[in-house]
Parts: C-alpha cells; sequence; structure tokens
C-alpha cells in the first residue's frame, strides 16, 4: 500500500471541520496532503498535484471561487478529481454549486462524484431533501444504485454512495463494500476522510478499483478502532487514525467483505 520511493501529492479543498483528520488519512497511507485554498495559489498548487479533492462541507464564497479553479487546472492537467458533495440534500447552494463544476468538467477526465445515500439521490431527483448532513434512514441500497447509475451516466463519472453498502458505479460496473461498523457514525469527519483516501488511492491507480479499495480500507479500518470495547469517540478517532496507517495489502485482502 505504502511506497517510500512515491508519495503523492493530494491536493485537499475541504471544509475546516475535518481537514486535520483529512491530512493525517493522506499522510497515514504515504501520500502528501496540501490543504491550499487561496483562489491566488491554488491554480500553481494544483497543476503539481496528483490528486484533487473538493469537499462541499462548510462552504463559502472564497473556498467556492478556489475549487472552480483548481477544478479547471486540474482537468487542464488530466488530474483525478473527486468531489465529495456533503450536504447537497439540504442546500439549494450546494446543490447550485455541484451544477457548476460538473458544467466547468463538461465531462472530462477522471472524476469519482461521492456522497452519502440521501445526497446522491438529490443530486439525482431535483425534488429529494434531507435535513442536515445525515442520510434519512430507510433508504434502500436498490434506490441508491438507481441514483447512482443515472448520475454516472449523466456526467460520465464514477458515483460512490456511502452507507451500510456502499455503492460504487461506473454504469458499467458496480460494486458493494459492506466494511464499517457503527461507531464510525458518532465522529464527525469519518466521510471526510474516505473522501482522502479516494483521492490518495487514485493518485496511485486510476480505475474504479481503487474507490473500492479505498472504502475498504475505511471501513476495516473502523473495524478494528471499534475492537477494543473501553472505546470512546475520542479514543476511537484516535485508533481509527492508527489504523489506517497500519493497513497494509493483505489486511485489506483479507477482510473486506
Amino acid at each position: 500500500m505504502k511506497n517510500n520511493d512515491y508519495r503523492p501529492l493530494i491536493h485537499c479543498i475541504t471544509n475546516p471541520i475535518s481537514m486535520m483528520q483529512c491530512a493525517n488519512t493522506v499522510l497515514g497511507l504515504g501520500a502528501r496532503p496540501i490543504m491550499a485554498e487561496h483562489p491566488l495559489e491554488v491554480k500553481e498548487i494544483t497543476a503539481t498535484a496528483d490528486a484533487l479533492l473538493l469537499n462541499l462541507g462548510n462552504i463559502s464564497d472564497s473556498r467556492m471561487e478556489a475549487m472552480g479553479i483548481a477544478l479547471s487546472e486540474a482537468k487542464r492537467k488530466d488530474i483525478p478529481i473527486v468531489i465529495d458533495v456533503v450536504g447537497a440534500a439540504c442546500s439549494e447552494l450546494r446543490r447550485n454549486f455541484f451544477a457548476e463544476l460538473m458544467e466547468k468538467r463538461a465531462g472530462r477526465g477522471l472524476c469519482v462524484v461521492k456522497g452519502n445515500y440521501s445526497e446522491i439521490m438529490a443530486l439525482q431527483d431535483e425534488k429529494y431533501r434531507a435535513e442536515g448532513v445525515d442520510a434519512k434512514a430507510g433508504i434502500t441500497k436498490e434506490a441508491a444504485t438507481e441514483a447512482a447509475l443515472e448520475l454516472s451516466v449523466r456526467y460520465n463519472a464514477i458515483i460512490l454512495a456511502t452507507g451500510a453498502s456502499d455503492v460504487v458505479t461506473d454504469a458499467v460496473r458496480t460494486e458493494y463494500v459492506n466494511n464499517g461498523c457503527p461507531e464510525l457514525s458518532m465522529i464527525t469527519g469519518t466521510g471526510c476522510m474516505l473522501g482522502a483516501a479516494v483521492a490518495t488511492f487514485l493518485s496511485v491507480n486510476r480505475t474504479m478499483d481503487a474507490v473500492t479499495d479505498a472504502c475498504a480500507l475505511m471501513g476495516i479500518a473502523g473495524e478494528i478502532a471499534a475492537e477494543k470495547k473501553d472505546t470512546g469517540s475520542g479514543t476511537f478517532l484516535v485508533r481509527l487514525l492508527d489504523a489506517i496507517s497500519l493497513m497494509t495489502d493483505e489486511m485489506l485482502q483479507e477482510r473486506r467483505k
């Protein structure tokens, strides 16, 4: 998994709520994070990166401007892009901004659109709404898959819909990843960490398999972190970061579901 001779640079324009966790996820996987978000520097920094993560959580005017500039440069340089549509189910601003980003991208280059079941369904159905950044209860894997497939065709992108069973599709092939634990939803930022992991994996493997590997990694790391029953939410986060940094290819393949 880690290669000391190659440490890709992952440019993350993400929200300040989970910035530390995302940076440490990238570091734990053996890559190098940079979290630049000033509109006057993101073009230069994106041009040197091996993957770009755009996270729509806690967006601001400045961050939105920076994301548009970074996406255009990533498209020009053929750099893989991950767009994490945090809060798209509860915010018209974020849905409209996502549409602007995809119009700017124009279906070109490798792109992963990531969101929970509700966020993906809100992008697919303009009438769908949810409260906050969590997915509604009761959404089936089949419903999430249908929405993901339609979006994959619409945007020529890989779609990742996260839930009890993560759905990954490029409209030709659909995979389900079933690793994870309830504790992953009890601390903030684990979904953002997955987005950072996806970008990191894509920097070395530009296929859909990189997305499923990242999902399995986060789920397995959560399972390992939750194995000790004395784990509170703070300790769980520390153990989760430990598990990510100590993960091996053998562990990933042995425990993936």
